[in-house]
């Protein structure tokens, strides 16, 4: 064994990435709510396109996706030599951390966010540094007092995935000033558009505005174009150079570049799948409220429950009792929130199954 080739030694501390599990197969019926996608589907515009490439497969894609960023800027109002696209946002992260973090540097995420940023420092050779949060929402003047020289990136998902809170934009604004020009601040936004609170924004004018920002989106919750993998984010353009001198060629495929595009056209399946959303997170809360579990206030497409320790009431057992029945969502135990489970917002039909199975369980 010790002849053979030897991987990097930071890997020996990642724990690969564990998705949301597909529904087991009862005969019946079956529900995935342990993924965040869209319960609607996709853009009807974006599956027409993907099927008309079918005769296309042996093109390479445009290596600097020009067609889909130009769709992105003129969406957003955005200077299209600031934007990057990835296959899907994490992508985008993996650049960054290509290109910005090191052996030695420090990375910094809260205690509960999304696992991929810590996976990419260690990657890198980056020493993590985790920080407690306030009531599952990032807590600024703690991340601030965290920041050392060796610093390099501060990675905020807001609104975060997997609690569901979010920072409103004069903390994320004050959290950006407290921050030395040598760090980047890494805004995720893959739950952007669902949030309608007025004293939300997604970042942009931040990217626009300063030289150690980036903002990144995602076209696989809204858009539901999950499968396809596709992100973008706005930055910049000597943060996009460094991006582009890592990035793979050929890294957002042919069909995914014109979906994207479509879907950004496609104005009735947005405000559709918007619309969706607003009327059962709200209900889907307030049933599981019902149910006599504790709801963390969300602004995403999905729910976080808290669940009793008592033995025949835990999350853990709530969740096979759900798999077992043809429901899967997601465990939080990796999040260090074994009491929770994250419940994806779903159909309305669902929606129904799982909360008359958590009934059931609960009542047992």
């Amino acid at each position: 064994m010790s002849d053979f080739p030897k991987p990097l030694p930071q890997l020996a501390g990642v724990n690969a990435y564990v998705p949301g599990e597909a529904p087991k197969n009862t005969g019946g019926k079956t529900y995935k709510l342990a993924s965040n996608e869209n319960p609607l589907g996709a853009s009807p515009r974006a599956k027409h396109v993907y099927a008309e490439l079918a005769a296309k497969m042996d093109l390479y894609p445009d290596g600097a996706a020009r067609e889909l960023k130009a769709a992105i800027a003129k969406k957003h109002g955005l200077d299209v030599k600031r934007l990057v696209v990835g296959a899907g946002s994490d992508d985008i992260f993996l650049m960054l951390g290509r290109a910005y973090l090191g052996p030695g540097d420090e990375s910094i995420n809260t205690a509960h966010a999304f696992a991929i940023y810590a996976i990419i420092a260690q990657q890198q050779g980056a020493k993590v540094v985790e920080i407690a949060e306030k009531d599952f929402t990032a807590d600024v003047d703690a991340i601030l007092a965290a920041v050392t020289p060796r610093t390099k990136m501060v990675w905020l998902a807001n609104p975060n995935n997997p609690t569901g809170t979010y920072l409103p934009y004069d903390e994320v604004k004050r959290l950006h000033a407290g921050l030395p020009p040598h760090v980047m601040l890494v805004l995720d936004g893959a739950y952007a558009e669902f949030v309608s609170k007025n004293d939300y924004a997604s970042g942009i004018e931040l990217a626009s505005q300063f030289g150690n920002v980036i903002m990144t989106r995602t076209f696989s919750k809204l858009y539901g174009l999950a499968g396809l993998r596709v992100g973008w984010g706005y930055a910049p353009e000597h943060i996009v150079d460094a991006i582009e001198r890592v990035r793979m060629p050929f890294n957002v495929n042919l069909p995914a570049q014109a979906a994207a595009i479509a879907a950004l056209e496609d104005d009735a399946f947005t405000e559709q799948s918007l619309a969706h959303n607003a009327a059962e997170l709200p209900r889907l809360a307030g049933e599981l409220v019902k149910l006599g579990l504790s709801v963390i206030d969300g602004v995403g497409n999905f729910v976080v429950a808290e669940f009793p320790a008592a033995k025949g009431k835990t999350a853990g057992e709530a969740l096979n009792y759900l798999k077992d029945r043809g429901v899967t969502v997601r465990s939080l135990a990796g999040y260090k929130m074994a009491n929770h489970l994250r419940i994806s917002v779903g159909t309305t039909e669902a929606n129904n199954a799982a909360l008359a199975l958590l009934k059931e369980f609960l009542g047992k």
